[in-house]
């Protein structure tokens, strides 16, 4: 149930039998040859594909996150930490006031991890409300799913690569990248990073079969759902 296909009062409706509600995280990053929105697209979609059958409210994802390293590739937009922390955290302070008091917030970023952090500190200050922080892309299922297809998996590499972050006309090179050091970019200028990476891939093929694709797609869904399901206090 996106929350931009219903109204206020079915929402009203909805939180007298249950208090539970999604929030997805993204980024607007570049993803070499993928979409710019990558890490939004696979988190909102996750979230609503684990959420249909339950029928849980998925909210508007949160578009973008903490990208420094890839400023120098021009349509990244990245937000300071603390600018993100406060945003997120007034997200929470608004999804609590109007009475949810079971929220996962589904992760397609990893520089998005601050907010993790403070939705522990949130619900310090809230005990009335749990909150579960799921980085969906290498959670344990997810992840084993992953490396039982290729082990060499990495940002803006197959792995990332579904039908629904694909760009029209946009060819894939056929290669496989060698994988980058990433201790070596982390200590890199945005635009060392960009002249190191390249296109932006840090290791990895750029594409594998649709069929292998779903098949991680498929568990990613299952173990979100679970998440919504079982294991609230």
């Amino acid at each position: 149930m996106r929350l931009s296909e219903t109204n206020w009062q079915q929402i009203e409706a909805y939180l007298k039998t249950d208090d539970r509600a999604i929030l997805p995280l993204g980024s607007t990053e570049q993803h070499a040859g993928l979409s710019l929105s990558v890490d939004s697209i696979l988190s909102e979609k996750v979230a609503a594909d684990a959420a249909a059958p339950l029928g849980i409210p998925v909210f508007p994802v949160v578009a973008y996150g903490i990208t420094p390293y890839f400023l120098a590739y021009p349509g990244t937009i990245s937000i300071r930490q603390e600018t993100y922390i406060r945003l997120v955290r007034d997200i929470l302070d608004g999804l609590r006031l109007q009475g949810f008091r079971r929220i996962l917030i589904v992760n397609g970023h990893g520089g998005n991890q601050p907010a993790g952090s403070m939705a522990i500190e949130w619900m310090a200050d809230n005990p009335d409300t749990a909150v579960k922080f799921h980085n969906w892309w290498n959670s344990p299922k997810t992840f084993a799913k992953v490396q039982e297809i290729d082990t060499v998996a990495s940002h803006a590499s197959w792995m990332e690569n579904f039908p629904w972050t694909r760009l029209e006309g946009v060819k894939q090179p056929t290669q496989q990248k060698p994988m980058i050091d990433l201790a070596r970019m982390r200590v890199m200028s945005p635009d060392a990073v960009k002249a190191y990476l390249g296109d932006g891939n840090f290791g990895g093929y750029y594409e594998r079969p649709d069929e292998e694709m779903q098949a991680i797609w498929d568990v990613a869904v299952e173990e979100t759902r679970a998440l919504l399901e079982g294991g609230w206090a």
